[in-house]
């Protein structure tokens, strides 16, 4: 991976737990996966790429433990996200948060807390869940999935009335205005 290499990904920037989820998505109408080749990447390339763009670079490691971390909290915050009743789906996210623990701290701020881990190569994939809790305890009704039948990725709604449905207006909401435009003008 070179410095100039650039996310491939069309939704970036969520909160971590929907990040991690946003590493697959549609493309050409087929399942691309950060994490497995997607453009030209290799897995360890695509997780390094996203370690970085979630901030967490500078404190673990591209590697493959940790990649087989993340896979494993991706796939438990999918089935929590896509069905918060699934006791199994609970029961992943919180064996994968088993894997660390927050030790509270005095800083020169006041009290803070920081992350501990057994293994650091659990250290993404226990953020990303703890992340998922924190979404879950301010704003459940805010994670949202594209309204596009043909997207997959997921985002966290902050507009000020709660309305978005895209993850994109430039992408998929785009597409929906241009389909039901479409749909009228051969009504006529």
């Amino acid at each position: 991976m070179t410095a100039e290499t650039t996310d491939p990904r069309p939704l970036t920037g969520e909160p971590v737990c929907l990040d991690l989820l946003n590493t697959r998505w549609m493309l050409d109408g087929e399942i691309a996966d950060l994490f497995a080749g997607a453009s030209g990447l290799s897995r360890l390339e695509g997780l390094a790429l996203w370690l970085e763009g979630a901030g967490l670079a500078g404190r673990f490691r591209a590697d493959k433990a940790t990649l087989v971390h993340l896979l494993t909290a991706r796939e438990a915050i999918a089935r929590a996200v896509a069905d918060p009743a699934d006791e199994g789906a609970r029961s992943l996210v919180d064996s994968v948060l088993e894997h660390g623990r927050i030790r509270a701290t005095l800083t020169a701020e006041g009290p803070g807390e920081r992350a501990e881990f057994a293994d650091p190569s659990w250290g993404p994939a226990w953020t990303a869940a703890r992340d998922y809790l924190g979404l879950l305890a301010t704003a459940p009704d805010r994670i949202r999935k594209c309204a596009s039948e043909t997207c997959v990725l997921h985002f966290h709604d902050t507009s000020r009335n709660g309305t978005r449905r895209w993850c994109s207006m430039a992408v998929c909401g785009n597409r929906a205005k241009a389909s039901r435009h479409y749909a009228r003008t051969r009504e006529r």
